[in-house]
């Protein structure tokens, strides 16, 4: 678990370098190792657009590394198997269940 955490807030962090190139945007990053929740949200000003939404949320659970979303455009799932995450402790938790057994990564 101590790995998976380590792992998990540094792509947070990782991701977190990167900020939206148009508007006044924060990019903040949630970790709360004590329940094992991870986020990356945008926050601010697209002109007169208000932007808060999440970039990234991730969750450790049953020994499992949950991708609850995963807006970016490098897949945080083969970013976590290149750092030798197995596959099946990867869930891909913005799926319904019965398509999760369709995929090549954990069920949950």
């Amino acid at each position: 678990m101590t790995r998976y955490r380590e792992i998990v807030q540094r792509l947070i962090e990782e991701h977190s370098r990167y900020r939206p190139s148009h508007g006044q945007i924060d990019t903040e990053v949630v970790v709360d190792p004590a329940r094992d929740h991870y986020e990356l949200l945008h926050v601010g000003w697209d002109g007169p657009r208000r932007v808060h939404g999440t970039v990234l949320h991730v969750d450790i659970r049953d020994d499992k590394i949950w991708i609850q979303y995963d807006g970016t455009d490098r897949p945080l799932a083969e970013e976590l198997l290149r750092a030798s995450v197995p596959r099946e402790a990867i869930v891909l938790g913005f799926h319904p269940p019965e398509v999760r057994r369709h995929t090549e990564f954990g069920v949950g």
